[in-house]
């Protein structure tokens, strides 16, 4: 399974428990549309913060990947230039 799969089943998961927790509850419809709606801001902001670290994470790992491609293009390269039989006019 995925992990985002498994992060949208959970998410998922914790609030339907939420909204019928805060539904069976003995409050006045308006204290309850109160809670709801405070549930889901909450929601809505660990949600945002959790795909604002997976993007800063996935940006990280591809300037990572990005810096590990250019090192290994460079080093060829100077080994191709250093090889006796190199000539400039036949590289590309």
């Amino acid at each position: 399974m995925s992990k985002a799969k498994l992060l949208t089943g959970v998410l998922a998961g914790a609030a339907a428990g939420a909204i019928l927790g805060i539904l069976m509850a003995p409050d006045k419809g308006s204290e309850t549309r109160k809670k709801i709606a405070k549930k889901g801001n909450d929601l809505t902001d660990s949600v945002k913060e959790g795909v604002n670290k997976f993007g800063e994470t996935v940006s990280e790992k591809y300037k990572n990947i990005k810096g590990d491609a250019r090192q290994m293009m460079d080093k060829a390269k100077k080994e191709v230039e250093s090889s006796e039989n190199y000539n400039p006019e036949k590289a590309f």
